[in-house]
């Protein structure tokens, strides 16, 4: 048997995993990384896409999305019945560079992952076992390796088996609709605006992507009968539920479908495993917030944790790690209940609030100071 020690075991090697492990290596932790996956290879064409937001680009290296892939977008136009009611956000009105950045998945998590010392990442390796000590924790791999912790955090998704091993109830549910990912190509340049509709009964963005290409993100009940169109009829059905807005809409990689669900865990730590990022919650991908949530748990922690240590404190006892449950499950269970709510609102099985939503949005846009607080609300600044 092989031990190993290090004071914190980040456990999950995605995005919010890697963020965690850097912020807390750049605070003086001793940390090391845990990932059951290969090491993250960088795919410009990745089809799974993150809206990065400045606040929670706080919880990144600095040069973390200096990548090319990445695409700043400096403008998003939201709307519902018309277009003439669209509400427009601008970096110009919030007074930044850039509302944040369009993201590929694989080339963010590799320059993470390049980001942390070689001897403290390792991949390919699976917890099977996890025993508690009266100052720390084993998690036992399935190579025979054994790691001794003062701490170990689950960044292990949605279906963290280590939340599970340490007994947290988590309340899901599913939506009744699946979404849908693929990259399009628009008759007009995407000029760094972010373009979401609201539908009855779906939602539909387009997100600008380094090349001059969309990256699409279509909520539906009909997704898997869309996934299943040709190329043509996939387009032209697109293009019509676009309103035509960006002229003729094509498609110009596969389709890709995931479920669409939320959850919220009933804590975020239970003795010494806390919960980060889709471990501790998961919301609906409307508003683009799930992976800015994570990095805003990360950002909270190390925070928390740095404190107590600072002041002399254990900063492992129960009393510090309840300070960064109460700030971030409240803030989360905020996100979660409003793009729940919106989700919702505009569907027909609620007569008279799409039209009393519709025409919030046509007032928000009347209302600059009001509008530009929501703007750096959603941007985490």
């Amino acid at each position: 048997m092989s031990l190993q020690r290090w004071a914190i075991t980040v456990v999950g090697g995605g995005v919010v995993g890697l963020a965690t492990a850097g912020a807390l290596r750049e605070a003086g932790f001793d940390v090391g990384l845990i990932e059951q996956g290969p090491p993250p290879v960088a795919d410009p064409q990745d089809l799974r896409m993150y809206a990065i937001a400045p606040g929670a680009a706080r919880g990144l290296p600095a040069d973390a999305l200096d990548d090319a892939a990445h695409q700043p977008f400096t403008e998003m136009q939201v709307w519902h019945a018309g277009r003439d009611g669209a509400l427009r956000f601008t970096a110009a009105e919030a007074r930044v560079p850039q509302l944040g950045w369009i993201a590929p998945e694989s080339v963010l998590r590799a320059a993470l992952w390049r980001a942390l010392p070689a001897d403290r990442c390792w991949s390919g390796v699976t917890v099977t076992d996890l025993t508690d000590h009266d100052d720390g924790l084993s998690l036992w791999l399935d190579d025979g390796r054994v790691v001794r912790s003062q701490l170990v955090i689950a960044c292990d998704g949605a279906r963290s088996p280590l939340r599970e091993r340490a007994g947290i109830a988590v309340h899901a549910w599913d939506y009744a609709a699946s979404g849908l990912v693929a990259d399009i190509r628009a008759e007009q340049p995407h000029t760094q605006t972010c373009w979401q509709r609201f539908l009855p009964d779906a939602v539909i963005a387009l997100l600008p992507r380094q090349g001059g290409a969309y990256s699409l993100v279509w909520s539906s009940p009909e997704a898997e009968s869309l996934a299943a169109l040709d190329d043509a009829a996939f387009s032209a059905a697109l293009t019509d539920t676009f309103d035509g807005e960006l002229g003729p809409l094509k498609v110009c990689s596969p389709r890709r479908l995931f479920p669409l669900t939320a959850q919220h865990a009933e804590a975020y730590f239970s003795g010494r495993t806390v919960l980060v990022g889709d471990a501790a919650h998961s919301v609906h991908p409307l508003a683009g917030q799930g992976v800015n949530l994570g990095l805003g748990d990360a950002l909270e922690l190390t925070r928390v944790l740095s404190e107590a240590r600072d002041a002399g404190r254990d900063w492992t006892r129960p009393r510090v790690l309840a300070r960064y449950q109460r700030a971030r499950r409240a803030a989360n269970a905020e996100m979660i209940a409003l793009t729940d709510a919106m989700s919702r609102g505009f569907a027909p099985t609620v007569p008279g609030l799409s039209d009393v939503l519709d025409q919030g949005l046509r007032w928000m846009n009347q209302l600059p100071p009001v509008k530009r607080l929501l703007i750096r609300h959603a941007m985490g600044l």
